[in-house]
């Protein structure tokens, strides 16, 4: 087999991928990006799971489907009346496929423009870091290299009890191509992407139930937000069970009967659709050689430091692939940060200000300790609030519920986390995340002047509340 020689090779062209690639190429070195997605239909783009069948698409249906529901239930609000409403959920499909075709295909210019060898086919680690490259028709090449980037990314988890068929009993990926609206739906994990598809649906008017294995609503979500957020979702219509344990699902013909174990007794739930959405898996079959002498941990991540670097020389990982929260973001920057060390620059990632959002409305983000996190290090601490109820901007887009909680060091007035439900809180965390970026206190943000009428001041105030000098709500 012929052998083409490279500074970099990445295999994977997902957010953690591509921006390796493109990074890499900046610093002008020579750099191929192995990428073997491919679609239902067969077709080969770049993005991975986030841009095809994931972030993006998600996001567009949430769009939609929320202006959807607002038209049906609160345009009559602002003096909008809407007769005779229809969904077209075709058309709603379509826009979602335009915008996912627009920034796949994005990548191939950028990589274009920047020098990247864009290669799509199935990648698989030698020894020597030589890569090992299979086209669709069989064919194959070896790609030598002085450092190769792993970024193969994660797939949906699947229950043996329920096997996926595509059809009544699915993942993630294929409850965003429904091509009818569900009048019964199923969601077994009430965590992000459970929640994220079940408000698309629900908007559009199915009747959603999830069911959460675990007792406590979003644990990774601070307490008091979590709250909040589960008084929102059961005001919109949700059927939320937790501690609702499922034992297996059986279909028969256009009804899947889902059984669980609740309160320590049996349970059924009948369903004409079922997603399943219990967590991700990271993507290494097939990726290493036995000579390529990378080590996986104990649950089937690739291994690596803090800099990404596996255990073999001048190897890396990025993304799903390895430790911490799959993200989409953090794979980038992690991919950005290979690659500028690979290129001789100082570089890291702060993994104490990953910010995490999940696009529901009112929607949820936070970056940093939860209070519970807090209190359990022994940490003395204060605490502010503010509703959203509130604030003029949020009362004039009609969505009041929710709040910003701020925690900080009860010493050092350092802030510590910042936890939103609310309108566009995936927005509003940004602010947070550069203030702890830079080691910013409560008061720093107290003295940043905020824009009038604005949802940021929701933020202003809560750091005012930290210290009960809140202007706008009463300070307890």
């Amino acid at each position: 087999m012929s052998e083409q020689q490279f500074d970099v090779v990445v295999i994977g062209g997902g957010p953690a991928g591509y921006p390796a690639a493109i990074r890499a190429a900046q610093l002008g070195l020579s750099v191929a990006c192995v990428d073997d997605w491919k679609n239902s239909d067969g077709t080969r783009q770049f993005g991975g799971t986030c841009l095809n069948v994931g972030c993006i698409p998600s996001k567009a249906l949430l769009e939609s489907s929320e202006l959807y529901h607002r038209a049906e239930t609160e345009f009559g609000t602002h003096g909008i009346e809407i007769g005779g409403l229809t969904l077209d959920l075709a058309a709603m499909q379509g826009r979602k496929q335009r915008i996912v075709k627009q920034l796949t295909t994005g990548i191939e210019a950028l990589f274009e423009s920047a020098g990247v060898t864009a290669i799509k086919a199935r990648g698989r680690l030698l020894g020597d870091r030589r890569v090992e490259v299979t086209s669709d028709d069989g064919s194959q090449q070896v790609l030598g290299a002085e450092h190769v980037v792993l970024a193969t990314g994660s797939t949906p988890i699947e229950l043996p009890v329920m096997p996926f068929d595509g059809q009544r009993i699915v993942d993630s990926a294929d409850a965003l191509e429904f091509s009818e609206v569900p009048g019964r739906l199923g969601v077994i994990g009430a965590g992000v992407i459970g929640l994220e598809l079940g408000s698309v649906w629900r908007r559009l008017g199915a009747e959603v139930v999830l069911l959460e294995a675990l007792d406590t609503f979003l644990p990774i979500v601070d307490e008091q937000v979590a709250r909040d957020a589960l008084k929102q979702f059961k005001r919109q219509g949700f059927d939320i069970r937790l501690g609702a344990r499922v034992t297996g699902a059986d279909v028969d013909g256009e009804i899947v009967t889902v059984s669980y174990d609740a309160a320590g007794a049996a349970q059924q739930v009948e369903v004409d659709k079922l997603i399943v959405c219990v967590g991700r898996r990271p993507v290494t079959d097939g990726l290493l050689a036995p000579e390529a002498s990378v080590e996986l941990d104990d649950q089937g991540f690739i291994a690596v430091d803090q800099s990404c670097r596996t255990s073999a020389p001048k190897v890396w990982a990025v993304g799903d692939v390895v430790r911490g929260p799959m993200l989409a973001h953090k794979g980038t920057e992690e991919g950005v940060m290979a690659a500028e060390l690979i290129a001789g620059h100082a570089a890291e990632v702060n993994y104490s200000t990953i910010p995490s959002v999940i696009y529901t409305a009112p929607e949820i983000a936070w970056v940093g300790k939860t209070e519970a996190e807090v209190k359990a290090s022994g940490r003395a601490y204060n605490v502010g609030t503010f509703p959203f109820g509130a604030n003029g901007r949020a009362k004039a887009l009609q969505q009041v519920a929710g709040m910003v909680k701020l925690i900080a060091d009860r010493e050092y007035d350092e802030i510590l986390g910042m936890h939103i439900v609310g309108p566009m809180a995936g927005e509003l965390i940004a602010e947070a995340v550069l203030a702890m970026e830079f080691s910013a206190s409560a008061e720093d943000l107290q003295r940043t002047i905020h824009a009038h009428p604005t949802l940021t001041e929701a933020v202003h105030e809560a750091a005012l509340s930290v210290d009960k000098r809140a202007i706008h709500a009463l300070n307890r």
